[in-house]
């Protein structure tokens, strides 16, 4: 997704030479209204956090599956009391129509619930094989709480995306620092009080929230704590990674993606062109694995581009009950958008719908453009907003070519009748939706993170509760074999004349 850090901030630090600012401002991006004013986190405030938090970690780590579960579930219904003013408070600061907000929130709490349900199921110590050689051994393996997990949250979703992270870990056993988004603290400060208001009885300290700009996410990264998990820009991710490094502090990194669909010629025509332009278009086109490149079978392509074009040319930016999507949430990203248009157009492609005049922040009418070239800007880039390229193609096979191509491979999509897992299989990617899109990040049990410049790990899932624990392997002697002391200076030649004998029966008849 595109970065998280603001101008703002930079303006920010340069207002004054003598002191840092101590608070910034919320705003309603459609109106510009200061929603609410919140402190900055300097250095020292989120060495406290952390501090409070790694007080609280060995009180909730130490608590079972079944009192964490049921406090991550009254933390759901908490939310679902004050769904209505929650939706409220996302409609304002981040832009989004309520019935959006309220469908990031439903998905949010399949997570929240998927966590708190499956932790002891994926995290208990489980017994394995020791092996013939080592048969007088027991061996285990116990997956330990990390500690505490610092969470640098996204604007696009503020509630959904950076709960893949929280929820996991504290159903994992951490206690975590929360640092939203200056483009969404309101809406990250009221998760975070959420929790504490519906677990009065736990010590101060297990979900703790932290605001500022990039300075005070930095300050997280050197705190002490151990793991970052990080949604943002790939450029960042990769200032988080390195800064980590420095202390070995472990990452997971959700960064940017260039997501293609692939249209089959056998596909449904009709659903597929609902779900590109769905796809591309929802939440302003403000969507890590949102739909930005399609990859079309030349068969088909006249229908399916006229398809899409007739769905979107209904579809209206706005900040009203009627409108379908909301304003772009962080103002720089409106030359992004306006620039990735004009390298389209600048390298031969054409818009079918919208074009340049369809951006007047900070709102932006959805674009389609057909055969854009493959090094524009357009293809090449994450775009982050409300437009997407439509290329022709000869085959699957020339698609998943083109597809495969980028430097991103966050998620994936394809429409075919026929052969949609046989495509899908060959994508890389790190997740896929057939005949759907982004149908993987609702099921709260398939793991979602991507490959290359789109991040390292992964939230959601079992994989998800693992990556905020560490394996902690035991191996218990239960009695001695009389002449196998194999790992002691008593070992006698007699016992390796044995294993001489014995390893060639395990291992050598292989053919």
């Amino acid at each position: 997704m595109s970065t998280t850090e603001s101008t703002a901030a930079a303006a920010s630090a340069t207002a004054s030479d003598t002191a840092p600012p101590t608070e910034f401002s919320s705003v309603d991006p459609a109106t510009g209204e200061v929603i609410a004013t919140h402190p900055i986190a300097d250095d020292e405030a989120v060495r406290a956090a952390v501090d409070k938090a790694r007080a609280a970690a060995a009180v909730w780590g130490g608590l079972g599956f079944a009192d964490r579960k049921r406090a991550l579930l009254r933390w759901s219904s908490r939310l679902v009391a004050r769904a209505d003013e929650f939706c409220d408070l996302i409609h304002a600061e981040n832009g989004k129509p309520r019935d959006d907000a309220y469908l990031e929130l439903m998905l949010a709490l399949e997570h929240i619930a998927w966590a708190a349900k499956n932790a002891e199921k994926v995290l208990k110590p489980k017994k394995v094989s020791p092996g013939a050689l080592m048969s007088n051994f027991s061996a285990s393996i116990e997956q330990r709480p990390l500690g505490v997990v610092g969470v640098i949250g996204p604007w696009n979703y503020p509630v959904y995306t950076p709960n893949g992270s929280l929820a996991y870990a504290l159903a994992a056993g951490n206690t975590v620092v929360f640092k939203p988004s200056e483009y969404s603290t309101s809406i990250g400060n009221f998760v975070g009080q959420a929790f504490v208001d519906a677990n009065p009885d736990l010590p101060d300290g297990v979900f703790v929230t932290i605001n500022g700009y990039g300075a005070t996410g930095a300050a997280l990264v050197r705190a002490g704590v151990d793991k970052i998990a990080f949604t943002g820009s790939t450029a960042t991710g990769k200032k988080i990674m390195a800064a980590a490094a420095e202390s070995l502090t472990p990452v997971l990194l959700e960064c940017g993606g260039k997501d293609a669909v692939i249209v089959a010629a056998d596909a449904d025509i009709a659903a597929a062109a609902d779900a590109v332009a769905y796809g591309a278009t929802m939440n302003s086109g403000q969507t890590c694995a949102g739909v930005e490149r399609v990859y079309v079978d030349k068969s088909i392509r006249e229908p399916f581009v006229a398809e899409v074009k007739k769905i979107l040319a209904d579809v209206r930016a706005g900040s009203d009950d009627k409108a379908s999507y909301g304003p772009m949430t962080m103002p720089s990203q409106v030359d992004i958008v306006r620039r990735h248009i004009e390298s389209a157009l600048a390298s031969g492609g054409t818009a079918v719908l919208g074009g340049p005049e369809s951006v007047h922040a900070p709102y932006i009418e959805p674009v389609v453009l057909v055969d854009v070239d493959e090094n524009s800007e357009a293809v090449c880039e994450e775009t982050f907003g409300p437009t997407v390229t439509i290329r022709t193609v000869e085959n699957v096979d020339e698609a998943i070519e083109l597809a495969n191509r980028s430097k991103y491979g966050l998620g994936s999509a394809v429409y075919s009748r026929k052969h949609g897992l046989e495509i899908a299989r060959r994508l890389r990617a790190g997740a896929t939706s057939v005949n759907s899109v982004l149908g993987f990040a609702a099921i709260a049990a398939l793991p979602f993170g991507g490959v290359g410049d789109s991040g390292i790990g992964r939230i959601h899932g079992a994989q998800g509760l693992l990556e905020f624990s560490s394996p902690h392997s035991i191996a218990v002697q239960r009695f001695a074999i009389p002449g196998m002391a194999l790992l002691s200076y008593k070992r006698t030649e007699g016992t390796m004349k044995l294993l001489r004998k014995v390893v060639p029966l395990l291992h050598g008849r292989n053919k």
